[in-house]
């Protein structure tokens, strides 16, 4: 949609994107107002302005059908849709759209569909605080990653039936097996 880095009046640089800023640290942040309410839903933080646009679109899609403004238009009938009406189910609505533009290269290009991949990305479900706690750490702290592994190894984050299976399988098969 054009250049989504032009600095706006308080420093942060605002975005071409519908509902996307960038914060003055780098991460690109979506939110969107809900439908009659003065409140706001809070999408996510993302590394890019596309991934950003594209939790937006989640969301717009979700409260406005048809009749919503996204930024990619051409993606609408791909968008995934949340479970429920709650702030969480469209958030988690909005990060698997983020997460379909970011393993997808190119799938923001309008009509090019030539580029997409055909790989779908792994679903790892976190909880609302979970999720909060990574918006709000730096990807850096040794503390963050300890506690994330430990979290991985208690069983407390789910990923996909499919990748389980996958992964028991790997470790069902050894190197040394003929």
């Amino acid at each position: 949609m054009g250049d989504p880095s032009s600095t706006g009046s308080h420093g942060a640089a605002t975005s071409s994107y519908r509902g996307v800023r960038k914060r003055k640290w780098g991460k690109w942040v979506s939110e969107i107002r809900e439908p009659g309410k003065k409140t706001r839903i809070w999408l996510g933080s993302f590394e890019t302005p596309e991934m950003a646009a594209a939790a937006y679109d989640a969301a717009a899609y979700h409260f406005r059908g048809h009749d919503a403004r996204l930024n990619f238009p051409h993606l609408a009938n791909s968008l995934p849709f949340p479970n429920g009406s709650t702030p969480d189910d469209i958030r988690f609505a909005a990060h698997r759209a983020a997460l379909r533009v970011r393993t997808t290269p190119g799938v923001v290009a309008e009509g090019d569909r030539s580029s997409t991949s055909s790989v779908a990305p792994v679903t790892v479900r976190l909880s609302p605080s979970q999720i909060q706690a990574i918006n709000e750490s730096p990807l850096d702290s040794p503390k963050m990653w300890m506690e994330m592994s430990s979290e991985f190894s208690n069983g407390t984050v789910f990923v996909d039936e499919m990748e389980d299976a996958m992964w028991e399988n790997m470790h069902n098969d050894s190197l040394w097996d003929p």
